[in-house]
């Protein structure tokens, strides 16, 4: 219920944000050459200056191990997380961790338009129930 509330909060400000965003499946971005693995996440929101990700953890997650890595496009930019460190800890939060960015962080101009490069990942208890 908390992380339904949190998400709807990040999702209301995000839509009150100047910011663009979308998934990329843009081939321009690369991440192979990218140290640490690419990092599904649970949700994403923007404003018009800062970037919100939720993704897993096993208790232990922090923003310093999860890495932003910015790609230029032509009018806009691509943000691809990396986690570059494991969580090692053994207590999974059902409901994930925030990480935040502010787009000074990470480079970027306030209103920058801005899509996602990381897959997106149902929790369990989120997916749709079959129809018996």
């Amino acid at each position: 219920m908390r992380r339904t509330i949190a998400l709807c909060a990040v999702a209301a400000v995000a839509l009150s944000g100047a910011a663009c965003a979308t998934t990329s499946g843009d081939p321009a971005v690369r991440t192979a050459d990218m140290p640490g693995q690419l990092e599904p996440i649970h949700a994403a929101a923007f404003t018009r200056d800062t970037a919100v990700f939720w993704v897993s953890s096993n208790g232990c997650t922090s923003k310093a191990d999860v890495k932003p890595f910015i790609t230029r496009l032509r009018d806009s930019a691509v943000i691809t997380l990396r986690r570059v460190d494991e969580d090692q800890c053994s207590q999974p939060r059902s409901d994930g961790v925030q990480l935040q960015w502010s787009f000074e962080e990470l480079g970027l101009p306030p209103g920058a338009e801005v899509s996602v490069n990381n897959p997106y990942m149902m929790r369990p208890e989120d997916k749709p129930k079959e129809a018996s």
